[in-house]
């Protein structure tokens, strides 16, 4: 199989060939998918490392909520797709831990990491509400960066469209789609392999990094509360995963219904975290939050005093 597809998007004129292998290192391919997963993962720690200093929480700590949350978030992301791929991994058990070959789902990297976090804050003393602001900003960054991953690896793509300006398609595209096509029809998609699609990948990349920018402006000028920045987290990118889901050809349905599982999670997850931050919005305005919700001012990088020199009168 080749290393390269072509991809054409219609709406701009353009198309051009794209690898998915990024070099080769010890005969072994080391594929763009995983290089930019490892970048957006890097720029969310270095952000985090960053908003830990200012407000002067230990990065001993810190490492122990990296450590943590790294581990529980890969491993809960790839039990949540085997569990709702259960027909297919029940009859290849010896496939499950095969990470490698693909198979994760964001939501279960979450829910994982939330509780490796929670665990690391535990041991390394950490104020667990922080960590949740800046872990959302982290997750921003993560996900708006390692969604292009995906358009390396042609997966993660939408049901077919002419008019949108970015449609794509590609000979991979295509395979995937006549291998799905009868599935999809199951669940009420009708797919054409011919035709271009919704590059969703793109929707939500776009989307997560815009809002990394005005949360980024929220906590640190306007944050009221510990938690706020999560909680908005919920709401913004719950209500991107609910529609953008509603176009995939690749989710991941509830039994043998043709209900997503992220769809549907999305919405909970949108009603819950909007009910939460309006109570303690309205709380913080009436200055009664708890003293434990009390956001601290980020601190400044300390600033060396510059001597002035006096001149002497000749």
């Amino acid at each position: 199989m080749s290393d390269y597809t072509t991809v054409f998007f219609d709406g701009l004129g353009i198309h051009f060939d794209l690898p998915s292998v990024a070099f080769t290192l010890f005969g072994h391919d080391v594929k763009f998918y995983g290089l930019i997963i490892a970048f957006g993962f890097g720029l969310a720690v270095l952000y985090g490392g960053r908003g830990a200093w200012k407000w002067k929480m230990s990065l001993d700590g810190m490492t122990d909520v990296l450590i943590w949350g790294t581990l529980f978030g890969i491993v809960f992301a790839r039990l949540y797709y085997v569990a709702f791929e259960w027909d297919y991994y029940s009859q290849h058990l010896n496939e499950i831990p095969a990470i490698w070959n693909g198979g994760i789902a964001i939501y279960g990297g979450i829910i994982g990491a939330l509780i490796g976090a929670a665990i690391g804050c535990k041991i390394g003393k950490i104020d667990f509400l922080n960590l949740l602001d800046l872990g959302a900003l982290g997750l921003l960054i993560g996900q708006g960066i390692g969604r292009w991953g995906n358009f390396f690896n042609q997966e993660a793509f939408g049901s077919n469209t002419t008019t949108a300006l970015f449609r794509m398609w590609s000979p991979k595209i295509r395979d995937t789609l006549e291998a799905s096509q009868a599935l999809l029809a199951e669940k009420g998609m009708s797919v054409d392999p011919a035709l271009p699609v919704h590059p969703t990948f793109l929707y939500e990349s776009v989307w997560c990094l815009l809002f990394f920018l005005v949360l980024h402006l929220v906590v640190t000028r306007y944050r009221k509360f510990k938690g706020e920045i999560f909680m908005l987290y919920g709401v913004l990118y719950g209500a991107e995963r609910m529609i953008v889901e509603g176009m995939r050809t690749d989710s991941l349905y509830i039994a043998n219904t043709s209900i997503r599982v992220s769809q549907l999670l999305s919405a909970v997850i949108v009603v819950v975290a909007l009910a939460f931050f309006t109570y303690f919005m309205v709380r913080a305005k009436q200055n009664k939050l708890p003293g434990r919700m009390l956001p601290i001012i980020p601190a400044e990088r300390p600033k060396t005093e510059k001597k002035k020199s006096k001149k002497k009168d000749k």
